[in-house]
């Protein structure tokens, strides 16, 4: 007895930290693959997509607020494969740390579900978990800035408002999309294979025809969401989000379609404008639907148990399940 209950006691700790080592690995490689694509606001560089907040926020969801030492290393890493240690690195690794719990722990207090089945927890991963949390991240690292001297007080609130752009958009198209493949793993409708396909193949094309074109017709993207939200729920809307932003992103950066002779702060706030307009689009749109159809399941199922009641009190059964009516004394 007492070498199972040791080997337990030895198990946990390696198990605490392959799991920190996997978060800060996760993080890391999601920020590298973010600075990928950058754009330069007010002298100082910004990714209008960064992916590490919406895997910070997904991990901490999934397996619990001990993910923050993960996150802590795997910020650490970024910040310091871009610039040289000093005190902003140390409050801007803090503050990337301090805004995911954050979001986990509003997200908790008001019943969130890793589903994302009801509007609610729709609305609740948009307004507490993205656009609330990631204040936080984006107002140390801005001020942090300042105080520094590495950035202009007169550019405070630009960077400032494309840093928390930038992290809300991670929460808002990652995080959906990890919490779908790592938590839900909702089962696949083999019977919708031949329109998955063709939804895919029209996506593939059509979008970064859209992203590319000088035209300026990224509206035709909402379509495909729609339909992708209608059909397939959250699975299908959110991986076209997804690939969308991904898509507009590079052409965004590489100053071509849609984007071409704009200034950088157009470009910014035009890319921003999509990829927030169409990630609430596709999120808030399939946890509707989802919510819909979960309700409409519930009310067949008890109207097929009302009917299978009704049958056995008119045969004279007593239903299944269920004890026969007591009989009042005869007085």
């Amino acid at each position: 007895m007492a070498a199972v209950v040791g080997t337990q006691q030895l198990r946990r700790p390696v198990v605490f930290a392959v799991q920190t080592l996997t978060v800060a690995a996760c993080y890391f490689a999601a920020g590298r693959l973010g600075l990928l694509r950058q754009l330069v606001v007010e002298g100082a560089v910004v990714t209008p997509l960064y992916p590490p907040t919406g895997v910070a926020v997904a991990c901490l969801l999934l397996y619990g607020l001990r993910c923050w030492l993960g996150i802590a290393i795997g910020a650490l890493l970024v910040v310091w494969s871009i610039t040289t240690p000093g005190l902003s690195v140390i409050g801007t690794v803090l503050g990337n740390t301090v805004a995911p719990v954050c979001a986990c722990l509003m997200l908790r207090r008001v019943g969130f579900r890793i589903s994302l089945a009801r509007l609610r927890d729709g609305l609740a991963l948009v307004f507490l978990g993205a656009l609330g949390a990631m204040l936080i991240s984006s107002t140390s690292g801005a001020v942090l800035l300042v105080a520094t001297g590495k950035l202009e007080v007169s550019a405070f609130w630009p960077v400032w408002l494309a840093w928390w752009v930038g992290d809300a958009m991670g929460v808002l198209i990652v995080t959906p999309v990890l919490l779908l493949a790592l938590g839900v793993r909702p089962r696949p409708n083999l019977g919708r294979w031949r329109e998955a396909l063709g939804l895919t193949l029209i996506v593939v094309v059509l979008v970064p025809v859209a992203t590319r074109s000088t035209l300026s017709v990224l509206f035709l993207i909402y379509p495909l969401l729609i339909w992708a939200a209608l059909r397939f729920q959250l699975v299908g809307s959110m991986l076209c989000a997804l690939f969308a932003s991904i898509m507009t992103t590079i052409a965004a950066t590489d100053g071509t379609g849609p984007f071409v002779h704009l200034s950088d702060v157009e470009v910014m706030i035009k890319l921003q404008a999509f990829n927030g307009s169409m990630a609430l689009t596709a999120l808030l749109l399939s946890a509707l639907i989802t919510e819909q159809r979960n309700t409409r399941r519930s009310v067949e199922l008890a109207c097929d148990e009302l009917i299978e009641v009704l049958d056995h009190l008119t045969a004279g059964e007593t239903p299944q399940g269920r004890p026969p009516p007591a009989r009042r004394p005869l007085e």
